[in-house]
């Protein structure tokens, strides 16, 4: 087997995802859910003391000797529990919060066709099968549990955990050690040609790029992005894991 090990992308790549990210309806619920536990906030206010948090935490990572930092989002809405002076179970109380946030943001969540039966047949042939993540915890892991994906794989890695994220190799490496595993032996496999390609290759492991919806127009494996998405050892044109899979056995089966 050439590649034991697959590392995978999540959005874009296993998961077809669409959120609007400055709904009313967003801002007018979050805002009401504060209220029944002594933290009103009109919606406006909610959305500019957000806003302002948001921006305050990526500047404060980006001043870090960190290439691509991440913040973690449940730490902004504890905050903004604790600018209205509510201190008690804030904890459980901001995570809730960013999980309606984050529902009311969502138009659409959905398994690309094929996704569970790749996975399974993978598994069953004898590849470990990891998830590395640009993402935030609070989110992506009830996201798959919603989705059946949490048992999927031997290992999870969300960049929230890690404070930084693809293409950092830091993110990669972490993966890398934790579970013993040499670059040569892993293929990395997502959408985004800078974050999982250039990520990917940076750390030594071979690439298999996906031009799904999510990725950029200009990464497209022909046409305008062809020269960038020649960077990919392998390439795919969509997200339908009936083919992604047989590509996956092509490759593997190489010398």
């Amino acid at each position: 087997m050439r590649y034991k090990n697959l590392v995978f992308d999540l959005y874009g790549t296993l998961v077809d995802i669409h959120t609007e990210t400055d709904l009313d309806i967003m801002w007018e619920k979050t805002a009401l859910y504060y209220g029944f536990y002594g933290a009103r906030y009109t919606p406006e206010a909610f959305r500019e003391a957000y806003l302002a948090l948001t921006r305050e935490q990526e500047g404060a990572a980006g001043q870090d000797y960190e290439c691509f930092p991440e913040l973690k989002i449940e730490r902004i809405f504890e905050r903004l529990f604790e600018e209205k002076g509510v201190y008690a179970d804030r904890e459980r109380l901001a995570r809730n919060a960013a999980q309606l946030f984050r529902i009311l943001s969502i138009e659409y969540l959905r398994l690309y066709p094929g996704v569970k039966e790749a996975l399974a047949a993978l598994r069953q042939e004898g590849h470990r099968l990891w998830l590395l993540s640009n993402a935030q915890r609070v989110f992506t892991a009830y996201e798959m549990e919603a989705l059946g994906l949490s048992d999927c794989f031997d290992g999870i890695y969300i960049s929230s955990d890690y404070g930084c994220r693809k293409p950092d190799r830091r993110f990669f490496d972490a993966l890398l050690s934790e579970q013993g595993i040499l670059p040569q032996e892993a293929l990395m496999i997502g959408n985004d040609l800078q974050t999982d390609i250039a990520g990917g290759r940076n750390v030594g492991m071979k690439t298999l790029y996906i031009h799904s919806n999510l990725s950029s127009a200009q990464e497209s494996a022909e046409g305008e992005g062809a020269e960038e998405a020649a960077l990919a050892d392998y390439r795919m044109e969509g997200a339908d894991w009936f083919a992604v899979k047989k590509l996956i056995d092509e490759i593997c089966l190489q010398r």
